[in-house]
């Protein structure tokens, strides 16, 4: 099942992200042995600070268990930015029409072999589904990604092989990289649905994905101070959210002026509760 968060939303499912993050880690950094920023368990880079949609399967048991990064070319992107070589001095693609997909990776600790539901084949195909879906939907024609030999066998294999390649495969680190086009149309998306029998709609609502997630990661009160265990109010739930989601000082800054301003509509105990709500982040003061 699938969510897409991006910058509108991301507020919205930080503990998402943050077992997204654990689960590229995992892969990326101890599995495959990548080169990658790892750092409390979480791989992020500079691009995942650009807000791309990230294109997240979540399973029954609310889990995080695959993952795609879908971002613009019209600005930074990894073929672009740091697998540059591969193009052989030719300019990098530039379109609002071309997105780059990136840091995909299924867990593939927890699911199974085979082709049924719950198992790498089939999340694999649920995330392409996903993510070429959403694409389309935004008008975006191609797809450009930057994969190894490996991973190109496993899109032929499963209907949903590049249609052409831009430069040349080139030594990377461990493994050799090449930058592979797909199209998002109606007949690359039906042929990965026939290939992985998936012919129902694989996205989530919002609500569906925090009641699915929140099922099996239960925390007090969204992490806020609420020793009378009062519902909190739908302002209180803005102000905790943004408050979680905030990646700076100045934002909690922000925050914090906001709380103030709108003083008047707490009592003196959900305003201490707010202001006391702990930050997802540190920085030097």
């Amino acid at each position: 099942m699938i969510i897409v968060i991006d910058g509108i939303n991301q507020h919205k499912f930080t503990d998402v992200l943050n077992d997204m993050f654990k689960l590229r880690a995992r892969v990326f950094g101890d599995r495959l042995g990548w080169d990658v920023n790892i750092k409390d368990g979480h791989e992020r880079d500079h691009f995942d600070d650009l807000h791309p949609a990230h294109v997240v399967s979540i399973d029954d048991d609310g889990d995080v268990v695959g993952c795609m990064r879908l971002l613009q070319t019209t600005g930074p992107h990894m073929l672009a930015d740091v697998f540059h070589s591969i193009l052989d001095g030719e300019a990098p693609i530039r379109s609002t029409q071309v997105w780059e997909a990136t840091r995909f990776c299924v867990d593939t600790k927890k699911l199974g072999r085979g082709r049924g539901e719950n198992s790498v084949s089939y999340v694999t195909s649920e995330v392409m589904i996903g993510s070429f879906e959403y694409a389309k939907a935004a008008g975006v024609l191609d797809s450009i990604a930057v994969i190894d030999p490996v991973m190109n066998r496993v899109l032929q294999r499963s209907g949903n092989a590049p249609y052409d390649y831009l430069g040349s495969a080139k030594p990377m680190g461990k493994v050799v990289a090449m930058a592979a086009l797909m199209d998002c149309s109606d007949e690359r998306i039906s042929g990965i649905r026939d290939y992985a029998n998936i012919n129902h709609d694989v996205f989530l609502t919002e609500e569906q994905a925090l009641d699915l997630f929140a099922g099996t990661k239960v925390e007090p009160q969204n992490n806020v101070a609420n020793l009378d265990h009062q519902p909190l109010t739908q302002l209180e739930k803005y102000f905790v959210e943004q408050m979680n989601s905030a990646t700076n000082k100045a934002e909690v800054e922000s925050v914090l002026k906001l709380i103030e301003e709108l003083s008047d509509r707490f009592t003196p105990e959900q305003k201490s509760a707010l202001l006391s709500t702990p930050r997802a982040f540190a920085y030097e003061a």
